[in-house]
């Protein structure tokens, strides 16, 4: 049986959830397609929902400020009831390490542009942040079977300490929150259903087509699928203007018990090491990579096909490298922690943009550090769509979002599909 409905949002991530509760708040009829059993159970579910602000253009910046008075006032931004079990920020703050790709005076331009209460902090200051901290400079990150991994430090480093910051501490829980969000304003979820075609006519968009044969026919169609975004643009015929690829890469997040004096420490983003360290509930540490040079790359051809057992070798590796700064930090015998799949842009930077073909828009790309950005993320692709299909042409004339919390302007040309190299980029996670 054929159906109709003014748009499709293919996944049920937190972003995809978040476009469609945004897109089912400005009117529209919105149905949400996903393979698996119900929202969040995709790369979303991996994530260590960090949020921080430090990136390396002004509209990214403003995008994760915006987005964490949004998860700071979760329940109101769901017009959720009393009673609905919600995600809660923990506002820690985080330490982000000095390192020569990461430019501080160029930040704190940034963070004062946008309004963030921040200081750069040196090795006293530091210690009194974060107690037993170790305040050497390690760089470049090495692998831990070097010998100059264990060579002692010779100059001590800088941080940039923002007291605003922290976590999600449930990612799921935050993804389910808002499709119930969405579901209570109509928003139908497909789930164990996978889009097999890109219906065209004309020219453009005009639905989709479901592995059971079902066809939906709509003018819109979103691309949030995550590590699966680069499939479903092929199915889509786009990609041709692209001045930057997107594409699946394997990660692991290990957990590790939390040294005795650490109790509701801020976030320790370690490029100088290659980790950063996360407090998790039950005193304890998630220990992520930051994508060094030193490390391969596990890059994916088949999303599908994927090793999800957590490996020994990578737990050794992260969580030694966070025992260097925190040197309390017991590195167990045995590895615990999860593994997800990223959609990784190649400068690590999403896109969210329109495509070629029109009716075809795109939130991918997003893995790995736009978790925080998701309530925002939802709202600047509702007014993007919007605005295209009233006749915008959004590649000559960028729409710009205008943040409700913190009143600064974004010009959506920053996550365009075309956009320029961006010369202040990192080159790593940080964007």
């Amino acid at each position: 049986m054929n159906r109709s409905c003014d748009a499709v949002v293919i996944g049920a991530g937190v972003i995809g959830s978040s476009v469609a509760y945004e897109l089912a708040r400005k009117g529209l009829n919105v149905i949400v397609v996903d393979k698996a059993a119900a929202p969040g159970l995709g790369s979303t579910s991996s994530s260590s929902a960090v949020i921080r602000f430090n990136y390396s253009s002004y509209d990214a910046v403003a995008l994760a400020w915006e987005a964490f008075h949004c998860w700071k006032n979760w329940r109101t931004h769901l017009a959720a009831p009393d009673e609905e079990v919600i995600a809660e920020v923990r506002n820690i703050g985080v330490l982000m390490m000095k390192v020569p790709v990461v430019s501080i005076p160029r930040t704190q331009e940034l963070f004062t542009a946008v309004g963030i209460a921040h200081e750069v902090v040196g090795a006293n200051r530091m210690r009194e942040i974060v107690p037993g901290i170790d305040t050497g400079s390690y760089w470049p990150p090495k692998q831990i079977q070097e010998d100059a991994f264990w060579n002692e430090a010779t100059e001590s480093i800088e941080a940039m300490y923002t007291p605003e910051g922290g976590y999600v501490n449930d990612p799921l829980l935050a993804t389910v929150n808002l499709a119930n969000a969405a579901m209570r304003l109509g928003v139908e979820f497909k789930f164990k259903r996978q889009v097999v075609e890109i219906l065209k006519s004309d020219g453009r968009v005009c639905g989709v087509e479901l592995s059971d044969g079902e066809q939906i026919e709509s003018p819109v169609v979103v691309n949030v699928a995550g590590p699966w975004a680069s499939a479903i643009n092929e199915l889509a015929g786009v990609g041709s203007d692209f001045t930057v690829s997107v594409r699946p890469m394997r990660q692991e997040v290990h957990h590790v018990a939390a040294p005795t004096q650490f109790d509701n420490n801020p976030i320790i983003g370690d490029l100088d090491l290659g980790v950063y360290i996360r407090p998790e509930s039950g005193h304890a540490f998630l220990v992520g990579g930051t994508e060094p040079e030193c490390d391969e790359f596990q890059w994916v051809t088949d999303p599908d096909d994927v090793n999800m057992v957590r490996t020994q070798e990578l737990f050794d590796a992260q969580v030694t490298r966070a025992a260097r700064r925190l040197p309390d930090l017991k590195v167990p015998s045995s590895a615990s922690g999860v593994v997800g799949v990223y959609d990784v842009s190649s400068d690590w930077t999403p896109i969210y943009d329109k495509s070629e073909l029109p009716g075809y828009f795109m939130a991918i790309g997003s893995s790995g550090n736009q978790f925080k950005n998701a309530p925002t993320a939802g709202r600047l692709m509702a007014q993007l769509i919007t605005e295209v299909q009233a006749g915008k042409d959004h590649d000559l004339d960028p729409v710009i979002y205008r943040t409700q919390h913190t009143n600064q302007d974004i010009n959506l040309g920053t996550f365009s599909r075309k956009r320029a190299l961006n010369e202040n980029s990192s080159g790593t996670v940080m964007g």
